[in-house]
């Protein structure tokens, strides 16, 4: 299902959230409004709002008020300061097929424009007026962050094993669903600990299934579908879950390979690695994990009435793991 059908039921919302983004990006200082917009305008598929309004309206927010798009547009401000910070960390020269703001405008400007996106964000999380809102946003950015050092401290090291990496996913990407979803929920003052912790799981579980999705995309998708190019990750000296499975179970020549290839990086072994990869059967892999936390997303919906919100909510548990971009 293309993502365009899954966003329907809250499409009116997504376009209010649209617009708080755009209006919360303007600044006197023109290189931010520059720097903020462009990559805010990049495309990218807006799945952190999206989530987090469809979990809102599944949990029986009204949206007499605006603030179930208020909640997701600092979701999406928080997503996109991480995205500014890691082009820079990670030297990325392309991003959703276009040259990243790093390479534009450079990275002093990148983290700058990132840190005034963060406490845009939290200025917004003060509107809401809601101390649980602060508390979660607080923990979840401080998460982020030592997943952003964790991943560091994991670059060129071919020993990473399943379980940091794991932890790495987690920090990164799933906390922030984990938040957005938790804090749907809790928008509604009736909802109950069962709900908060139903929407807290499916949240972590769609985000861990969207993370290894794309770990396997980065050595068997398509460049131009997926707006990078292929084996990146490798090249960053990254050890994904399709290296770590790969160094797991390879022979001790490919593993050879793989390691020297994780130790210096560069794209000048991927052939090598892709044929490694192939051989241990690390892609599929990482695919039948990925399929598995979409399932288990999908299970925690059983807390939500049946209805358009946990209808697409399941379809994008589906989509996270089937998409070829």
């Amino acid at each position: 299902m293309e993502i365009a059908a899954i966003r329907r039921p809250v499409a009116d919302d997504m376009s209010v959230v649209d617009r708080i983004v755009q209006d919360r990006l303007q600044s006197d200082v023109a290189l931010i409004n520059q720097l903020g917009h462009y990559i805010i305008g990049g495309g990218g598929k807006r799945l952190r709002p999206m989530v987090t309004l469809l979990m809102a309206r599944a949990a029986g927010h009204s949206g007499d008020d605006d603030r179930h798009a208020l909640l997701g547009a600092t979701v999406e401000l928080i997503h996109t300061a991480t995205l500014l910070h890691d082009d820079v960390v990670d030297e990325s020269a392309v991003r959703r097929g276009r040259d990243t703001a790093n390479q534009i405008w450079g990275n002093e400007a990148s983290v700058l424009v990132g840190d005034f996106l963060y406490t845009r964000a939290f200025e917004m999380m003060v509107e809401l007026d809601d101390m649980a809102v602060m508390a979660l946003f607080s923990r979840t950015t401080n998460r982020i962050a030592e997943g952003e050092v964790m991943q560091l401290m994991h670059v060129h090291d071919p020993d990473v094993t399943e379980d940091r990496y794991q932890q790495v996913i987690y920090r990164k990407t799933a906390v922030l669903f984990e938040a957005g979803c938790q804090l749907a929920v809790g928008l509604n003052s009736a909802a109950g600990r069962t709900r908060l912790d139903a929407a807290a799981d499916y949240g972590r579980r769609l985000g861990i299934a969207f993370q290894l999705a794309d770990d396997a995309l980065d050595y068997d998708g398509d460049a131009a579908a997926i707006g990078k190019n292929i084996g990146d990750d490798l090249a960053e000296g990254k050890p994904t879950l399709p290296l770590i499975h790969c160094m797991a179970n390879a022979t001790p020549a490919d593993r050879a390979i793989v390691r020297d290839a994780i130790e210096n990086g560069g794209r000048g072994d991927i052939d090598a690695v892709a044929a490694a990869i192939a051989r241990t059967g690390s892609i599929a892999y990482t695919r039948r994990l990925a399929e598995q936390e979409a399932e288990l997303a999908i299970e925690a919906l059983a807390a939500f009435d049946d209805g358009p919100f946990r209808t697409a909510l399941r379809r994008l548990a589906a989509f996270a793991v089937g998409r070829e971009y």
